[in-house]
């Protein structure tokens, strides 16, 4: 009776343990996608700024304005990771646009405002790349605990999920052309 007793009491232990440790990895799963979503809206505030200074100069560029402004709309509304991923895509698209339009006009350039609009998106870029990184990393380790035995039997007790990576698309994984 006394060893059933401690094996049950061991086995609610390595239970409770298992289960401990799914929810930690769940919330820091959302704990990073809550980063990214930060660092997207800040580059989401940034843009108009960078838009009006760069129309003062490009007045005749609408349609990039334009396709910058419906990107940044669509990441501001999007809700699910493959939803922020593709609007972001297509906002690091609209962006390239825009700076290449910028290139032209070379008293746009030496502007100040405009460079330090410039040097913060490009800082909040490299804090998205991390927050997508570490959010990914962090699914990845949430998965191997929830797909490793013992503790898939706890995760399917309990219902952990899959979580969805946040991931480039499929534009993003070709070669970059560079002409001169």
């Amino acid at each position: 009776m006394f060893i059933l007793l401690a094996v049950i009491v061991v086995i609610a232990i390595l239970v409770i343990g298992i289960y401990n440790r799914l929810v930690v990895l769940r919330n820091r799963i959302e704990n990073a996608w809550s980063q990214i979503d930060v660092q997207l809206k800040r580059r989401a505030d940034l843009i108009p700024n960078l838009v009006e200074t760069v129309k003062g100069y490009a007045a005749h560029e609408k349609e990039v304005f334009q396709r910058v402004t419906e990107a940044r709309s669509a990441l501001v509304k999007a809700e699910s990771p493959r939803e922020q991923a593709d609007a972001n895509n297509m906002l690091t698209g609209a962006l390239k646009t825009l700076f290449a339009v910028a290139e032209n006009y070379p008293d746009l350039k030496a502007n100040q405002n405009f460079m330090q609009l410039q040097e913060e998106l490009s800082g909040t870029e490299s804090k998205i790349a991390y927050a997508r990184q570490f959010y990914n990393d962090t699914v990845l380790k949430y998965d191997n605990m929830r797909e490793k035995f013992p503790s898939n039997m706890v995760a399917s007790m309990f219902g952990f999920e899959d979580r969805e990576y946040f991931e480039a698309d499929e534009t993003d994984r070709e070669p970059v052309k560079v002409q001169f």
